[in-house]
């Protein structure tokens, strides 16, 4: 489809795509299911992810917008944060990083050695209440502004209407590799942390008249406060082409969380270990593998009829085994 709100964010571009959607031939023999995979792990910058999808939108925004200077906001192995700093380092923006968590790390591993290999400037923030990330890096965007600099503020996890424009396109995609493979998805299991990737994929089935389901695993809070959240940035985002987007659309199960946000669960590290055994699939503890654990779960308690075609967005973060 023809998409002009597209082409007026178009600056940056670092994704490779579209990324490969194949079926699962072990996973699906197991559970006796038929079971797809979409690797947005391969989106190839900065080792890959959903974010960069949502990226591309943010930073053409920057760029149009004639910003120097790049603030971010995530957990201390915050996957967002890590594409941010490498896209920023690209494009040659000042890129400064808020980073929360319940203790600053003795040691950068992972995401967090990368944020500092690609030269971003990091503030630790010892607690894991986001609203505390946020009203620091609006402090510090206030306080570089006044320096002179041209702030672009983008908030936790890149989830603004601009950055959902990135999975409204991905769902696009996915509509075209549906026609291409001629199968129909009725379902759709994806990680949903801060709201930005549910709330394009959803407006983007709006678009299509897709009448599927698209699950959200909840990873990060409460599945009320977050289907409100979702509810309310993708209304924002389907503005763009004048759609509303009804309730009943904004399906969130965070019964495989665990205890809180980032809690390693038994659940997810089962599917974690499934999908590296079975597929040659890296997932991480945090996102992919607890929505891997919920597609799983869904399965097994025989959720899904049969027959059903289902999706399973990798939307990355398997950089997370390493730290």
């Amino acid at each position: 489809m023809d998409r002009k709100i597209f082409r007026k964010y178009s600056a940056a571009k670092i994704s490779i795509l579209p990324t490969p959607l194949y079926r699962l031939e072990n996973i699906s023999k197991i559970y006796k299911a038929e079971v797809y995979c979409k690797r947005d792990d391969l989106t190839g910058f900065a080792f890959g992810g959903n974010k960069t999808r949502k990226l591309e939108f943010l930073i053409s925004d920057a760029l149009n917008k004639k910003a120097d200077t790049l603030i971010g906001i995530g957990g201390i192995q915050s996957n967002f944060c890590r594409i941010a700093s490498a896209i920023g380092a690209v494009y040659g923006f000042d890129v400064h990083l808020v980073l929360g968590g319940n203790r600053k790390p003795k040691k950068a591993t992972a995401n967090l050695l990368l944020d500092n290999l690609f030269g971003a400037k990091t503030y630790f923030l010892e607690s894991e209440n986001w609203s505390d990330w946020e009203n620091f890096a609006k402090e510090l965007s206030g306080k570089l502004t006044k320096k002179g600099k041209k702030v672009y503020y983008m908030p936790i996890g890149g989830s603004s209407p601009v950055g959902a424009l990135g999975y409204v396109k991905a769902f696009d995609e996915i509509m075209n590799d549906s026609r291409k493979l001629k199968i129909e998805f009725d379902y759709i299991f994806h990680a949903t942390a801060s709201a930005g990737t549910q709330s394009g994929l959803i407006t983007g089935a709006v678009l299509h008249r897709w009448d599927g389901k698209i699950i959200g695993i909840g990873v990060s809070k409460a599945g009320k406060l977050l289907t409100e959240e979702i509810y309310s940035l993708a209304n924002e985002t389907g503005k763009y082409f004048g759609e509303s987007i009804p309730k009943n659309k904004v399906i969130v199960d965070s019964r495989y969380m665990g205890e809180k946000y980032a809690a390693v669960t038994k659940a997810g590290k089962e599917a974690v270990e499934i999908f590296a055994r079975k597929e040659g699939i890296m997932l991480d503890y945090v996102y992919s593998g607890k929505a891997a654990s919920g597609l799983i779960g869904y399965l097994k308690e025989r959720k899904i009829e049969k027959n059903a075609k289902i999706l399973f967005l990798h939307t990355g973060g398997n950089i997370h085994l390493f730290k």
